[in-house]
């Protein structure tokens, strides 16, 4: 069993940037790929990015490219999600989650991930 805990939303200014942490207990995350999703009032849960086991992959969706950057830290078992130059388009609670066979190539897909986080919210105003 592993249990993810999102970290770092918060409120910010257009423009401006955060940084959301995903910790892990229970399991190694070190043979998982992982990802981040968020997802809007009233929308459906959107793919963010995804990294590899080792994480020297990296996916995104188009929307954030260039702007956010995923990353992970297997000794300290926690994974990020560097984000920049943030727009109100942003807001929307950010969930972490755990693929547990380490799908590559890396997966979009809610489906394949097996462990989700509870979500740390961000709010972006304009």
């Amino acid at each position: 069993q592993v249990q993810l805990v999102e970290s770092g939303g918060g409120l910010v200014q257009a423009g401006g940037s955060l940084r959301l942490s995903c910790a892990a207990s229970g399991r190694t995350l070190s043979s998982y790929a992982m990802g981040w999703f968020r997802q809007a009032p009233g929308k459906e849960r959107e793919f963010v990015a995804a990294i590899s086991r080792t994480g020297a992959i990296t996916h995104y969706s188009d929307s954030v490219k260039g702007r956010f950057t995923i990353s992970r830290d297997n000794a300290k078992i926690t994974v990020f999600l560097q984000m920049n130059s943030l727009e109100p388009e942003d807001t929307a609670d950010y969930y972490c989650a755990a693929d547990i066979r380490g799908s590559y190539p890396l997966t979009s897909a809610a489906s394949a991930y097996d462990y989700w986080g509870r979500g740390t919210q961000v709010t972006v105003s304009s």
